[in-house]
């Protein structure tokens, strides 16, 4: 989801929910404790250089049942983040920390609640790197049932 898809969506929400890939909900006394951007300078495995630049939002919770954060309130801090930091219109990537390491999540919106959805890895240079193809697999009971009579000798 881009910077402007979830200013659009919070325009039309009375309150906020972040959904986890499990379908839980994060609290909902979570704050947006930094709205950034991050941009990573690096080379893959087959030796190109890459840049990639998002929008950062974390989620943080603490014992402060009372906070809520309201859609206009994000809004109005999105919006100092666009005008200090001169943002375009990127990706958002969410960091929560839910357990004890913090995950990175991709961001998407159903209606009602922002989903974080999983980010997964992926080779970036598979040319380079020479991924053999996948082997079929093949259930034993098939091998079994080809092979020849164990009493004829040939096994």
């Amino acid at each position: 989801m881009k910077l402007s898809e979830i200013k659009n969506h919070l325009k039309s929400l009375n309150k906020i929910g972040f959904q986890l890939p499990n379908g839980e909900l994060v609290s909902n006394h979570f704050h947006v404790t930094e709205v950034g951007k991050i941009t990573k300078d690096f080379i893959d495995c087959g030796g190109k250089v890459r840049s990639e630049t998002v929008i950062n939002f974390q989620l943080w919770e603490e014992n402060d049942y009372d906070h809520r954060l309201h859609p206009e309130k994000l809004i109005n801090i999105i919006e100092l983040s666009e005008k200090r930091f001169q943002f375009d219109d990127l990706e958002i990537e969410v960091e929560y920390q839910g357990n004890e390491t913090i995950g990175k999540y991709n961001l998407d919106f159903d209606g009602t609640n922002f989903l974080l959805t999983s980010k997964i890895t992926a080779c970036l240079a598979l040319e380079a790197c020479v991924i053999p193809d996948k082997k079929t697999k093949v259930k034993v009971v098939e091998i079994v049932n080809s092979c020849c009579d164990p009493s004829a000798g040939c096994c």
